[in-house]
């Protein structure tokens, strides 16, 4: 239903001061790998394989795309806000923040923190960070989160952030992992380099490949960083991460198997952390380009897949089914209430009528580099379309270079999302008109003003109509297919040692297992 767009402002001082807590709070252990955790030591090489990374991967913090870039950041930078494992903002090289008004933000900056280089960071360089991030000749991803920064500048200690309009989950945007505080000089910052304030230093990288960082010893965060080294392997082959995980190449995986947890937890020879989260897969269609431009050829693929069947053969049961909607049932406006799709060849079959179509015979472009099992679900997603009329024909993609190469290059692929913790983020990231990565290049006029309007509302039902509204807009009339949250689920070496609780906002912890793990 449409309805007058309230232009009411955030004034809640209660609401609008550091820190937030945000999201859902992470996994909590077993009590029996609880038991046997030892408390955190230093020491050691902990080795990561990725089913991630390319070779034109790099420095820009404005174009890190994938789970190795995230991670690499994450052991080399900080961002003003660190998202802890309780789902909670947490003052990180910004020790504190606040609004009167929602619409503008002070950001006390910590005093004392080194860089890499031994430079100290300063306001200057906060101000510089952010600032690669703006303006019509910025390639980054994050671009689109500063349409609304009327300015940025330097108050003492502080950074006074001016938007146009009231924002009260701006702090949370400020966490985004491409918000790396690095070192500026004249008011810009060197994308080319390896400076940070973070956890390691590089020692050595090669794109698509390997790093190998070393501990920072100025860090300044007490109870962390607790590694000598780091090594980031790119193992795009699921068997080959799963075999050097097995052999003691590494200490950790990602993006496992579902069919091989049972073998792992029979031999003992890993532990299988399975984090429930607002991640989602997805399948985008280029809404620009035929017969993808028509909603009606969108529904009909959309009732054309079986949703439940992908959660259970696909993640294993490790995960849920999703209605095509990137707003999870862990985020706090999640529409629950919306009618659910399932499997209907009828109804797909209308809706190709509807299209002015018999049948429909499309691409479909996989790798398992898009998510584990990609291949698979669109095998699967093939023979459900098939009783619909529907001929989807399975392109298999080569893993390396397939988000250069495929993702927002081909009309019909498969892709992934981490979760976001507060709805904007999300729909701001990948569904706002103009956002770098969204990635079915769909433009809908109503939900762009919505997600204007809804930054700035503070009457709690008023909000959460609106989210609603948007999130009903995505799943029916958008054209990303979302048919299952799925996990974080990954594998360690058993003398690999967590926090009691671990994160649920992206994968490893947040990005920050390089900072938070320890060996037992």
């Amino acid at each position: 239903m449409t309805r007058p767009i309230s232009q009411q402002s955030l004034t809640r001082r209660s609401l609008l001061k550091g820190a937030t807590a945000l999201g859902a709070a992470g996994l909590i252990l077993p009590a029996s790998y609880r038991a046997a955790r030892a408390e955190p030591q230093r020491g050691g090489t902990f080795r990561i394989g990725l089913g991630h990374g390319n070779s034109t991967d790099g420095y820009d913090p404005g174009l890190w795309d994938n789970l190795y870039a995230q991670v690499f950041a994450a052991s080399r930078h900080n961002q003003l806000i660190e998202v802890g494992a309780d789902g909670q903002l947490t003052p990180e090289i910004a020790e504190s923040w606040e609004s009167a008004d929602g619409a503008t933000w002070v950001f006390r900056i910590r005093q004392g923190v080194s860089f890499h280089s031994g430079k100290e960071v300063t306001v200057e360089d906060v101000i510089a960070s952010l600032n690669h991030h703006r303006g019509e000749d910025a390639t980054s991803a994050v671009k689109l989160f500063f349409n609304p920064v009327q300015d940025i500048r330097a108050d003492g200690q502080n950074v006074v952030i001016t938007l146009d309009a009231p924002n009260g989950d701006f702090p949370y945007l400020m966490s985004d992992y491409h918000l790396a505080i690095m070192p500026g000089a004249d008011g810009k910052i060197d994308p080319t380099s390896t400076d940070g304030c973070g956890p390691y230093v590089v020692e050595s990288y090669e794109p698509g490949v390997q790093a190998s960082l070393t501990r920072f010893p100025n860090y300044w965060k007490p109870g962390r960083a607790h590694f000598d080294r780091v090594e980031i392997l790119s193992i795009l082959d699921s068997a080959a991460r799963l075999n050097a995980l097995m052999t003691g190449q590494v200490d950790l995986i990602d993006q496992i198997d579902p069919a091989t947890i049972g073998m792992l937890e029979a031999r003992g020879v890993a532990n299988i952390l399975s984090i429930p989260g607002n991640a989602h897969y997805v399948f985008p269609m280029d809404s620009r380009a035929a017969p993808f431009s028509d909603n009606n050829v969108r529904l009909a693929l959309k009732y054309a897949i079986d949703r439940q069947e992908m959660v259970d053969k696909i993640l294993g049961g490790h995960g849920a089914v999703s209605n095509d909607n990137p707003i999870g049932p862990a985020n706090r406006y999640f529409h629950r209430e919306m009618e659910a799709k399932t499997f209907d060849p009828d109804r797909a079959r209308y809706y190709l009528r509807q299209a002015g179509m018999d049948s429909l015979s499309v691409d479909l472009h996989v790798a398992d580099a898009a998510f584990s099992g990609a291949v698979d679900a669109g095998a699967l997603f093939a023979e459900t379309a098939a009783q619909c009329g529907i001929n989807i024909n399975l392109v298999r993609e080569p893993n390396d270079g397939y988000w250069d190469n495929v993702w927002m290059k081909k009309p019909f692929v498969a892709s992934y999302w981490g979760g976001r913790a507060v709805e904007d983020h999300m729909f701001t990231s990948g569904y706002a008109s103009g956002a770098a990565w969204n990635d079915s290049f769909w433009e809908h006029e109503r939900f762009n003003e919505l997600l204007v309007a809804a930054r700035s509302e503070i009457n709690e039902e008023l909000r959460r109509e609106m989210y609603h509204e948007m999130q009903q807009i995505v799943s029916f009339e958008g054209s990303v297919i979302i048919p299952m949250n799925n996990n974080y689920v990954m594998a360690t070496a058993l003398n690999v040692a967590t926090p009691e609780q671990i994160s649920a906002n992206w994968n490893l912890d947040g990005f920050r297992c390089v900072e938070r793990w320890w060996f037992a």
